[in-house]
């Protein structure tokens, strides 16, 4: 077989993998049996608002996304599906997955600083709180370790759980049709912005918004989770920077 009837065989193989992977996705949602039950994404539903309960008590020391992680883990075993099959692979090629997810990254960070930050701020009459971050400025041994966060807690745990395992629930529960997709996306985003609450009600509503350009994000590369993943690290390193300089409106 020469060159080119390899390559074309090993980009079918890749194809019908991914294929494969959606359709397991699907199929989880489909069904008669237990694990496929709108009943236990209820169920899961009343454990993430005791989550949220006990973070908002201050019984989470530190950040609700390690528990909500783990929730969404169980909840994948127990349907016999795996990170792969909500969307935790490559989208096309790494190399691709890494530049589309730096220009949106970069794109949605531009359009929070230039559009939606200065209008929330102008109607809601406050910036953003970020009292939490202050220690940053100037100081880049904590600059750094709020970059590794951003990467590993944020982009990576709040993807994981908001789009690849709450947004899927959601839908679940509306049968995966087109508009169960749609009620997904905006709810999901309505209660990210709720889970950044500590920023006050101009936080709450942008990272609404970025919760929403970020499940976009997934529904446009087909359900790709590593696209937003990258593109939130990128968001939220930009604002680390930006922090360290002294330079984030509003600080």
């Amino acid at each position: 077989m020469n060159e080119s009837g390899r390559v074309d065989m090993i980009t079918v193989a890749a194809r019908g993998s991914v294929g494969t992977d959606s359709r397991r996705a699907e199929n989880a949602g489909a069904g008669g049996s237990w694990r496929s039950s709108k009943w236990l994404a209820l169920a899961e539903f009343l454990i993430v608002a005791l989550i949220f309960y006990a973070d908002h008590r201050g019984w989470i020391p530190f950040s609700k996304t390690p528990e909500l992680l783990l929730l969404g883990w169980i909840s994948l075993r127990v349907r016999r599906l795996r990170w792969r099959d909500v969307g935790l692979t490559r989208y096309r090629s790494w190399a691709m997955t890494i530049a589309v997810g730096v220009f949106l990254g970069a794109l949605l960070e531009t359009f929070q600083l230039l559009v939606t930050q200065p209008i929330l701020a102008r109607l809601l009459g406050r910036q953003p709180d970020l009292e939490l971050f202050r220690m940053l400025t100037g100081n880049i041994k904590m600059t750094m370790l709020f970059i590794a966060l951003s990467w590993t807690l944020a982009a990576f745990g709040e993807e994981m759980v908001w789009r690849g395992y709450l947004m899927h629930r959601v839908a679940d529960v509306g049968g995966r049709r087109p508009r169960a997709w749609i009620v997904s996306l905006v709810l999901v985003s309505v209660v990210f912005g709720f889970a950044h609450g500590y920023q006050g009600l101009t936080g709450w509503a942008e990272e609404g918004i970025a919760g929403l350009a970020l499940g976009l994000m997934y529904m446009r590369t087909g359900r790709n989770l590593c696209v937003p993943i990258v593109a939130h690290g990128v968001c939220d390193t930009i604002d680390m920077v930006l922090i360290f300089l002294g330079k984030m409106p509003g600080m």
